[in-house]
């Protein structure tokens, strides 16, 4: 028996520049991350986090604002997922791949897999289940694109802000839907678009 999962995907709140943990207004994002999804009409039934500093912290104070243990996972962690050959993508995006670290494409490519494998499809059981994955800008934008059956290279023109938040609902026998993307109406207008080009910005 299945039911219905909706995954709730948040990149990681403002890091500070060494990257060690967040800065004031990143603190604060997560916060506010935090309020709005306890007051969602259904309760959060897991957080998990990648294993670096800036998801972890995010995920603590939202998890704490939940009432929840969070979780840490590999597989919600800053890894390439996916890297396009010479025929799969625009040169604009194979010129930003060749620009990141080779040498963990395979460990990459396994923990992909694994986060399609714990966090995507419906749950198992009778009840419905809410279940948030504090991670980086290059996971969300990868599950997003699994949900959405686009092609694997597709990640790469997928943009999250931090605390932003995506929400893709999978029932049984139905296609994934992605009911909001990098919905960030939690946040004041002074703490929104952080963590994006600032071309990007509308």
């Amino acid at each position: 028996m299945t039911a219905t999962r909706y995954l709730y995907l948040a990149r990681h709140a403002e890091a500070t520049s060494d990257e060690i943990g967040l800065t004031t207004n990143g603190r604060e994002q997560a916060r506010l991350l935090g309020e709005r999804l306890r007051d969602a009409t259904a309760p959060i039934a897991s957080v998990h986090h990648g294993p670096l500093p800036r998801a972890a912290e995010t995920a603590r104070i939202v998890a704490a604002a939940l009432g929840v243990e969070p979780q840490q996972d590999p597989a919600a962690g800053d890894y390439v997922p996916y890297r396009p050959g010479p025929d799969e993508a625009p040169a604009h995006y194979r010129r930003f791949v060749d620009q990141l670290d080779d040498d963990a494409d395979d460990q990459g490519a396994q923990l992909a897999t694994q986060a399609v494998e714990r966090f995507t499809g419906p749950a198992d059981g009778d009840a419905d289940r809410h279940e948030l994955v504090v991670t980086h800008a290059f996971t969300v934008g990868w599950l997003l694109r699994h949900a959405l059956d686009a092609p694997p290279w597709r990640w790469l023109t997928v943009n999250q802000g931090n605390a932003a938040l995506t929400v893709i609902r999978y029932a049984p026998e139905r296609a994934p839907s992605v009911l909001v993307h990098n919905d960030t109406r939690h946040l004041p207008g002074e703490l929104r678009w952080t963590g994006f080009p600032p071309e990007l910005r509308v």
